[in-house]
């Protein structure tokens, strides 16, 4: 006999996500105050390119149409961290680019020097409203009577 669990109404991975981001976060935010790494430190930062608020080149949307990585490590410039997101100026191919990367955009953050490693469920990003069937009491579009009045007719039969 196996005891089913209840879903929850509280949403738990979506709080813990968050919480874990806010990790990456503090910790950038701590790099950004001095916009030196401490020690050996070094991060690996995965992202979706497509996901809202990212704001990189677009050659490099192009080169990375779903997910980029990308490394803080030696040659980096101008990391600004607040509670939403981080930007940091780096080179790729020797042509500087600003990234704008909000943390909900985060699928991986790793540090080597300690193995400290964070993966993150990918969040959907949300491309419109699902198609639907046309309700039952979808009607025609009513046209205004072409005597210039406003008044619109309506009829209230049931349909059987």
């Amino acid at each position: 006999m196996t005891v089913q669990v209840p879903d929850s109404l509280i949403p738990y991975d979506e709080i813990v996500q968050e919480a874990l981001r806010a990790v990456v976060g503090r910790v950038l935010g701590t790099v950004a105050a001095t916009q030196a790494l401490p020690g050996a430190h070094h991060f690996y930062i995965t992202f979706k390119t497509h996901a809202p608020g990212v704001d990189i080149p677009q050659r490099l949307i192009e080169r990375f149409p779903d997910e980029m990585t990308i490394v803080l490590q030696h040659r980096f410039w101008d990391l600004k961290v607040d509670d939403s997101k981080f930007s940091v100026g780096l080179s790729f191919n020797q042509v500087p680019a600003m990234l704008n990367i909000p943390f909900s955009a985060i699928t991986g953050f790793h540090d080597p020097a300690v193995n400290f490693e964070l993966r993150f469920q990918a969040q959907d990003v949300p491309e419109g409203p699902e198609p639907h069937e046309e309700a039952e009491n979808d009607g025609p579009t009513i046209t205004p009577a072409d005597d210039g009045s406003n008044v619109v007719s309506v009829d209230f039969k049931r349909k059987k």
